[in-house]
């Protein structure tokens, strides 16, 4: 009962604000161009659900190529720091410099590097840059938080480094490891729409190229059917990494 209700309660909320929009718009006759109402957006999304899905696909794929890329590097990388202060003292710096590095100001460069003709290779670069952070600093502070008395313990049976490593802090960094998967997968679909967005082609054919193209031509309801899918594919992706993460949890506990 607890749980229906937990799903109700936002439903009926989205469910008062879409009426009230509704009704707002039609009695105050704003113009379709400037907030269509939600019937329209709706009769939008009908009309365009294949190519919206399509898009949304491309998107997705997008996204998480973008997360594995970045998961590739940023978790050695932040192996390679934790066990060494020599090259935390390098490289941490380096990642708060690219964390804080808006991703439109280099989003030319890594253009013109992929290739004009390939704007998949530059989103999947630029939504990479933006997931790369979270993963390297969960990574890094879970590798860091093993309890110490148990370090205490491994030092006094003469482990080895490899041992520490195996059955020691990894262990003790899973939690951590999930948190920044989970807030990197959000952040790739973010990174992937704004890298096309500043990319500027078609040819990557996705959610925010839609949402451009719906732009131009002042079809308002079309870009709102757009965000609505967007939103929904990020809500998406954000409730399957968190029931993996719960369910590796519970394994991870019991173990």
């Amino acid at each position: 009962m607890r749980r229906l209700a937990d799903i109700a309660i936002p439903l009926a909320l989205v469910a008062a604000l879409l009426v009230a929009w509704e009704i707002a718009c039609r009695a105050m006759h704003v113009p379709s161009y400037f907030l269509p109402t939600p019937s329209a957006v709706g009769a939008a999304l009908a009309a365009q659900a294949p190519a919206l899905l399509a898009s949304a696909w491309n998107t997705l794929a997008m996204a998480l190529s973008a997360l594995a890329v970045a998961a590739l590097i940023a978790w050695p990388v932040a192996l390679a720091t934790a066990l060494s202060r020599a090259v935390e003292r390098a490289v941490a710096p380096l990642a708060v410099a690219l964390q804080v590095t808006p991703v439109v100001a280099i989003a030319p460069l890594v253009v013109i590097w992929a290739g004009l003709d390939h704007p998949q290779r530059a989103i999947v670069t630029l939504a990479a840059v933006v997931a790369f952070f979270p993963l390297f600093s969960g990574a890094l502070t879970g590798l860091k938080s093993a309890d110490p008395d148990l370090e205490r313990l491994f030092d006094l049976y003469g482990a080895t480094p490899l041992q520490r490593l195996w059955r020691l802090r990894l262990p003790s960094a899973v939690p951590f490891l999930l948190e920044g998967l989970k807030v990197a997968a959000g952040l790739s679909v973010i990174g992937a729409v704004v890298a096309e967005f500043v990319a500027g082609s078609g040819g990557a054919q996705g959610l925010a190229w839609k949402i451009l193209e719906a732009g131009n031509r002042l079809r308002t309801a079309e870009m709102f059917a757009a965000l609505a899918v967007l939103g929904l594919l990020g809500a998406g992706l954000h409730l399957a990494v968190n029931a993996a993460e719960r369910r590796i949890l519970l394994r991870w506990r019991g173990r």
